[in-house]
């Protein structure tokens, strides 16, 4: 190579790595980088609680059951607050909504911090907080869902979606981390809700300096009619109900998290922490060489090979008994499992006009809080009437099968292109300005 050869080479190697990496550029949106602290901090201390709640739980009844109904504590409001608060945020300022159900999210901190010093040792107080707590997760998720739209240009959408995951996948390893650091102390369950109460004022002041998001389009109402016409929506939208759909399959068939601790203790002989961690470890990996994402047009086709290969790295690392390869594998899952909802959230809020996003996200959240949920009572139920290595891979087996086939059989979803394929009342929501150069305070 010549001497002038080697710094074009040089700058070619460069320029690959730059594309390669995770692309920036929505970090220079004030108001999205305020989003992205404020969630980044959220999530951290709502991992540390949902660690410490069934942990608080266990040590107050010794009884997995009421482990158990606490997961079904939150899952009921999240439906019903994911659905009804995405209703509301596209008729309301969606600042002032996330902000108002995040402080009831705090206030929840805060009772189960003092609950805790005041020695309550009660199943029951614990199960109503849970409850709570994910009516206003749920509308806080559908808020902040429907807000990225509105304050990063449309081609950053999922530059932006991609920062978000990323740092969410940072909060799913650190926060139980943290938890597991402070539960070994005495007064570990106080320590843990205060740690979670610190950050979650981090967020709220972030969210409190958002500039007002009202909404774009016609008021339709926060009735029952509103929500179904967000599901009529969706129901006339190939693009979008492939896109749930796909989610669902993925989340219920294929997610194996209810049988880690059996899989630990009876083909691993350990590992129960690495294996819990290893999806989380993939997306954020994924997430730093995720520059590309942003340039890829055919979307549909790109979340049916990620929710695919999802499937097919969960279904081999369920064929194997050796702990590395598990955990290898159970990482590749991660890294697509990021993909895929960095494209299925893009398309949401690209495809959707903007009067429909707060039911949009509201449906997401649902899918993507309840999904899990489904499938681990789907893996449990599988494990329990046949076994392990059929519960785990023979179902994720069957759901690379329906992603694919689902995928390609929907020719909408199939052609679906990030450029050209668009809602005509799009157009409506780009007239509004995406990105104020000086977002005013809003007043006390």
């Amino acid at each position: 190579m010549t001497s002038n050869e080697e710094p074009k080479a040089r700058a070619g190697i460069a320029a690959r790595i730059r594309r390669a990496a995770v692309d920036t550029r929505p970090l220079a949106v004030p108001a999205y980088r305020r989003v992205l602290l404020g969630q980044g901090a959220a999530l951290v201390g709502t991992m540390v609680t949902e660690v410490t709640v069934p942990v608080q739980i266990y040590a107050i009844s010794h009884s997995s059951l009421y482990v158990g109904l606490a997961g079904l504590a939150g899952f009921v409001p999240i439906v019903v607050f994911g659905l009804y608060g995405g209703a509301v945020a596209d008729v309301v300022d969606r600042r002032l909504l996330c902000l108002w159900s995040s402080l009831v999210t705090w206030a929840v901190t805060i009772a189960l911090l003092v609950q805790t010093l005041l020695n309550a040792r009660s199943e029951a107080l614990l199960l109503v907080l849970v409850a709570v707590q994910g009516a206003g997760f749920a509308t806080a998720s559908s808020a902040r869902g429907a807000i990225i739209p509105r304050i990063v240009p449309r081609e950053m959408i999922a530059a932006a979606n991609t920062l978000s995951y990323t740092t969410g996948n940072i909060g799913q390893i650190l926060g139980p981390l943290v938890a597991g650091g402070l539960l070994v102390f005495p007064h570990g369950f106080a320590y843990a809700y205060g740690v979670d109460a610190l950050l979650f004022t981090v967020s709220l002041y972030s969210t409190f300096r958002l500039p007002p998001i009202k909404p774009a389009g016609a008021s339709v109402g926060t009735g029952i009619r509103a929500v179904f016409e967000g599901l009529r929506f969706i129901g006339g939208s190939p693009v979008l109900l492939m896109s749930f759909a796909v989610d669902i399959a993925a989340m219920v068939l294929a997610m194996p998290n209810a049988l880690f601790p059996e899989a630990a203790a009876t083909r691993f002989h350990g590992g129960i922490g690495l294996l819990y961690s290893s999806v989380a470890i993939g997306s954020l990996l994924a997430g730093v060489c995720s520059g590309w994402i942003a340039g890829v047009r055919r979307q549909g086709v790109a979340l049916t090979v990620a929710a695919a290969g999802w499937a097919a790295a969960i279904t081999l690392a369920g064929l194997t008994h050796v702990l590395w390869l598990a955990v290898v594998l159970l990482m590749f899952a991660g890294a697509a499992d990021l993909v895929s909802a960095v494209y299925r959230q893009t398309i949401l809020q690209t495809w959707a006009p903007d009067e429909m996003r707060g039911r949009m996200q509201g449906v997401f959240t649902v899918v993507v809080a309840g999904g899990p949920r489904l499938g681990d009572l789907r893996a449990g139920a599988m494990a329990a009437a046949t076994t392990l290595g059929i519960a785990w891979s023979g179902s994720a087996m069957l759901c690379v099968v329906l992603v694919v086939v689902g995928g390609l059989a929907v020719r909408p979803f199939r052609r679906y292109d990030a450029q050209e394929s668009r809602d005509p009342r799009e157009r409506r929501a780009e007239s509004i300005p995406t990105q104020p150069t000086q977002p005013t305070r809003p007043a006390r």
